[in-house]
């Protein structure tokens, strides 16, 4: 497996000192994000597909301090009811696949966008329950009349740019957990997978080392982002964990991202990373800085010292027994 960094973090910098900064930290994949809520600070798709320089610099640049791109992430919701907001996603979707082509980088990492609840929807909407059974038909609704229709012709326009598109199972968004990610693969074909991102399934109740067993023997495994959440005992018992306050309200609220390490510990993330191995996942270990209580110099180089020594650098040995 490969230490690696989501960029965006730094995205007030040039890339090419981003770079210098990962390097010698000792990083050794950069994720680049290339628009919608990511922002492409460092990888923006109309420069480089309109510049072949451009891109062969950003190329060079990367692989000259060692480094690899092990994704390209563009967020966005395609599915939002409207039409300029998805528009503006889709584009930026597109132009990422033709983006990955180019680089040569087999990920796009996305999330599956969530529509509204019918035709004259002004916002989208996030069903949690199924009653009343309005919320069913809003749910069947969605599925059947823009979900499925819409990443079917995605993922097959994906396949023909020889990128496989990982989804980050997101609350707010249709797919959310193991089960709707597969639903969806289901549907649209084995180039969709999951850029699997605990920090969204811890406070949900789920368990990342059974779920990565899940997603990975479904070869469903694309990437991985190292972010960890912390659960607030006791506001969770009194509210529960759906909660809606500003994540800048950190002593207020049910659950609060942080570096990795600081929600979870050492076990749980060795659980995780071996998990990972037995399901035969050996890229990059992407770290995702959305700590509110560290600055991002110092929420980095917390995560890459507490990371990288439970990385698997060597390749798997054929046992005897096997």
């Amino acid at each position: 497996m490969k230490l690696g960094v989501f960029t965006v973090l730094y995205s007030g910098l040039p890339l090419e000192e981003a770079l210098d900064r990962l390097a010698a930290l000792g990083v050794e994949a950069v994720e680049l994000g290339t628009g919608n809520y990511p922002g492409s600070a460092h990888a923006d798709p109309d420069e480089l597909l309109a510049d072949g320089r451009r891109a062969t610099a950003l190329r060079a640049a990367v692989a000259d301090r060692g480094l690899e791109i092990s994704a390209l992430s563009q967020h966005g919701n395609p599915l939002h009811p409207d039409d300029d907001g998805a528009r503006a996603s889709h584009e930026t979707w597109r132009k990422t696949l033709r983006l990955a082509e180019t680089l040569e980088v087999p990920v796009v990492i996305a999330f599956s966008g969530c529509p509204g609840d019918g035709p004259d929807a002004r916002y989208p909407n996030w069903v949690t329950c199924p009653w009343p059974d309005d919320f069913l038909h809003v749910l069947d609704w969605q599925w059947n009349e823009r979900v499925l229709p819409y990443w079917r012709e995605e993922a097959e326009v994906a396949r023909r740019h020889g990128v496989r598109v990982a989804f980050e199972m997101h609350p707010g968004f249709v797919v959310y957990n193991p089960e709707t990610l597969l639903r969806l693969r289901e549907e649209t074909g084995d180039n969709v997978g999951a850029n699997f991102d605990p920090s969204h399934l811890f406070w949900q109740g789920v368990d990342p080392v059974e779920a990565i067993r899940v997603v990975g023997e479904a070869g469903a495994m694309f990437h991985f982002h190292a972010k960890d959440t912390y659960v607030d005992p006791v506001n969770a018992r009194v509210n529960g964990v759906l909660d809606g306050k500003r994540y800048d309200r950190i002593g207020e609220r049910a659950w609060t991202f942080r570096t990795v390490g600081f929600g979870h510990g050492e076990t749980v993330w060795r659980d995780m990373l071996s998990a990972l191995r037995v399901v035969g996942y050996d890229g990059a270990v992407s770290i995702e800085h959305e700590d509110m209580l560290m600055s991002i110099d110092e929420g980095l180089a917390k995560a890459v010292a507490f990371i990288r020594p439970l990385l698997f650098r060597e390749e798997q040995p054929e046992m005897w027994w096997a």
